[in-house]
């Protein structure tokens, strides 16, 4: 044997042949083997999840039904007139009969809209209700049942499985609860709601479920309680104690594991209220046959594949691969940043003309988009500075007037006129020509206009101190950023003692940063105005006081020059204030570009 295979492979063309089959046939075995085996653990992932997530809803659903029913049931055993009529047992036939007729005309009509197969409130002593115990079908021996007693000397709700109970001889599910007095823990009676199979089944319906798929519910004891295949399993003790023991180290969780000598992909989840797990169980045959017939199919299609690969491999690399990679070519310049580019025509019908023609679309509208992007972001930034900018408060220019108006009126002196120029020189310095953008020195002579109509205001003088440097006046600055601190000094920090009060402004470059400094010795600023501070400025607080000429300051600087040009203040209180405005000295370029964001 050893002999015929070296003179197979003597010659070039068997060498080529097996060559041509050892780089086709094994890689395609290899490949189905592993793709099979991904497939499998695909479908089984995916069949989890989907599993997990219905079975999650399907929960939450179970969950608002029963919480929904223990509420009806709540409504009913706060009914005054339920709780009257058990109060005391009847203490003749006429009387018994009076309340029986009561009783059962309570539990009928709170019954019609109980969302349950049957209502029934027993008295603790039925046998004390002929009448009414003959009415709901139940004998008075019912007393000596075990759920009966058990309910009897519990106020706990619980669940009761009976079998071949309900409708078809189907089993029943009962949610049995004592209930007491409204004034006090005294037992009145006990209200039994019966569910049949279909109450449940109704969340527990797949658009399509595949065969022997089922899903269940179990008790904290391991008992099945619903089984949505007719019942098979209803009354019975789950047949997986390796599952029963997961359940309790985790309240979900998906495994595959061997019941009744079939493999099957169980999910479960554990519900919030109550010791109950729903599970899902799909047997891995349904799940793999697809898988299995693929693999068969495969094998018809292996001498197809043999004669006809190379062909589709020169067609596939001619007609699909090269244009596919010249695309991805352009996508990575695209990547790094390069949109005009020349992208080839492509006159091709089919998905590749698509792609390349899709493909020069979306280049061109990323291009557009970044544009207005760019565009956009400067217009909103610009609205949010004027925004900013134009919320003064009005205040102090109706107090200036008024104090203007009083003088000429009282006094008719000249001082009126300083006040008038003062003011006039105050206002034309705060628009700045409509401009951002002003200089130190324009500041402080703002700052000074409002000093001296304050002084003018209140009558007396304001000791306002100026430390700085020639060099710093003609930097550029944005405007109306110092009076607001200023103004916030004077009016909350130094109001109450203007006579040992004083307010000090100073300059100073530090690396490319401009820092000015706004100190006082006055009462300090509150901690609830320092953490509005912190706040984006759409949740601040809009009240008045200190706070807003500081919010309207930071939020500027924030919004022109980032978030590392804030305000920074130190206070204590009775110690006074000192706030810094840290700045960024400004180029010409700077300045041309906020002239042409305006207009």
């Amino acid at each position: 044997m050893i002999r015929n295979l070296l003179s197979l492979t003597s010659s070039l063309r068997n060498r080529m042949i097996l060559i041509f089959f050892a780089i086709t046939i094994v890689p395609f075995i290899l490949f189905s083997g592993y793709a099979h085996t991904k497939s499998v653990e695909g479908i089984k992932q995916a069949n989890a999840a989907f599993s997990m997530s219905y079975l999650e809803q399907a929960e939450m659903n179970l969950r608002t039904y029963l919480n929904h029913l223990n509420d009806q049931i709540n409504n009913l055993v706060g009914d005054r007139d339920l709780q009257r009529l058990l109060e005391r047992q009847p203490q003749n036939i006429e009387e018994e009969q009076a309340v029986s007729i009561e009783l059962l005309s309570i539990v009928h009509q709170k019954g019609q809209h109980l969302d349950a197969l049957r209502l029934r409130v027993f008295p603790l002593h039925p046998e004390q209700y002929p009448t009414y115990m003959r009415a709901l079908g139940e004998d008075s021996t019912i007393r000596t049942e075990n759920w009966f007693h058990r309910a009897s000397s519990s106020s706990v709700p619980f669940w009761q499985l009976t079998m071949n109970k309900g409708p078809g001889r189907t089993p029943l599910l009962l949610y049995i609860k004592t209930f007491t007095s409204l004034h006090n823990r005294t037992p009145r009676g006990i209200v039994a709601v019966d569910l049949a199979d279909h109450y449940f089944n109704r969340f527990f319906i797949p658009t399509k479920r595949l065969n022997g798929q089922k899903f269940l519910i179990i008790n904290e004891d391991g008992q099945v309680i619903f089984d949505s295949a007719s019942n098979e399993w209803t009354g019975e003790q789950f047949p997986s104690p390796k599952l029963l023991k997961q359940r309790k180290l985790y309240s979900e969780g998906v495994d595959t594991y061997t019941i009744h000598d079939r493999e099957q992909l169980a999910a479960y989840v554990g519900m919030d209220t109550l010791p109950w797990t729903i599970i899902s169980l799909t047997p891995m045959r349904e799940l793999t046959e697809p898988v299995t017939k693929l693999n068969r199919l495969l094998l018809f299609f292996l001498v197809a594949y043999l004669i006809c690969s190379v062909w589709v491999l020169v067609y596939i690399t001619r007609n699909f691969t090269q244009p596919v990679l010249r695309l991805v070519r352009l996508m990575r310049r695209l990547e790094e940043g390069e949109f005009h580019m020349d992208i080839p025509h492509q006159g091709r019908k089919d998905e590749i003309g698509w792609l390349f023609r899709g493909f020069h679309s979306i280049v061109r509208t990323i291009d557009e988009l970044i544009q207005d992007s760019a565009r956009s972001e400067r217009v909103k930034k610009e609205l949010e500075f004027q925004v900013l900018s134009h919320q003064i408060n009005p205040h102090f220019l109706y107090n200036t007037l008024d104090s203007i108006r009083w003088k000429a009126e009282k006094h008719g002196q000249n001082d009126i006129g300083e006040m008038v120029s003062a003011l006039g020189n105050l206002l034309r310095l705060s628009l700045n020509q409509g401009k951002d953008i002003t200089t130190v020195g324009r500041e402080i002579e703002q700052v000074k206009a409002y000093v001296l109509i304050e002084q003018a205001r209140i009558g007396m003088p304001l000791r306002v101190l100026y430390f700085f440097e020639e060099e710093l006046l003609d930097l550029q600055f944005i405007r109306l950023l110092l009076q607001p601190l200023v103004e916030n000094a004077i009016q909350h920090s130094i109001r109450d003692n203007f006579e040992h009060g004083k307010v000090v402004l100073s300059g100073r470059i530090e690396g490319k940063d401009l820092l000015i400094s706004i100190a006082d010795n006055g009462k300090g600023i509150p901690q609830s105005v320092l953490d509005d501070l912190e706040q984006d400025y759409s949740e601040q607080r809009t009240g008045k006081g200190s706070g807003v000429g500081l919010r309207n300051v930071n939020e500027r600087l924030k919004i022109t020059f980032g978030d590392h040009y804030r305000l920074q203040i130190e206070t204590r209180e009775d110690k006074g204030t000192r706030i810094t405005i840290r700045h960024p000295i400004l180029d010409d370029n700077f300045t041309d570009k906020t002239d042409d964001a305006q207009e």
